[in-house]
């Protein structure tokens, strides 16, 4: 009774998808930029925990919409100078 119920819904739903095969396209052309624009920007800014996270997780594109534009923010020119004179010129202390 078990194994035709769980075929009779696995047909089902493979039935349903094959009928709603233009929502797949869909939820993956819109999913894909998201998720693309979102690994890019959270390797580049080294936040290894988002990068690992957007990449295992599937959340229809919202969790990568809520990084791209609230934690992903870029560092300000000033904050980028100011680090590469740090990286040329460390200051040593002198004992």
């Amino acid at each position: 009774m078990t194994q035709s119920l769980l075929i009779g819904s696995l047909s089902v739903f493979v039935g349903s998808l094959s009928e709603n095969l233009w929502f797949i396209w869909f939820v993956l052309l819109w999913t894909l930029p998201w998720k693309g624009v979102a690994l890019w920007k959270a390797s580049r800014n080294d936040h290894k925990w988002w990068f690992i996270a957007l990449l295992l997780l599937n959340t229809m594109a919202i969790l990568e919409i809520i990084y791209i534009f609230f934690f992903s923010k870029k560092k300000g020119i000033i904050e980028k100078k100011e680090e590469k004179i740090e990286m040329q010129n460390p200051e040593r202390v002198e004992e």
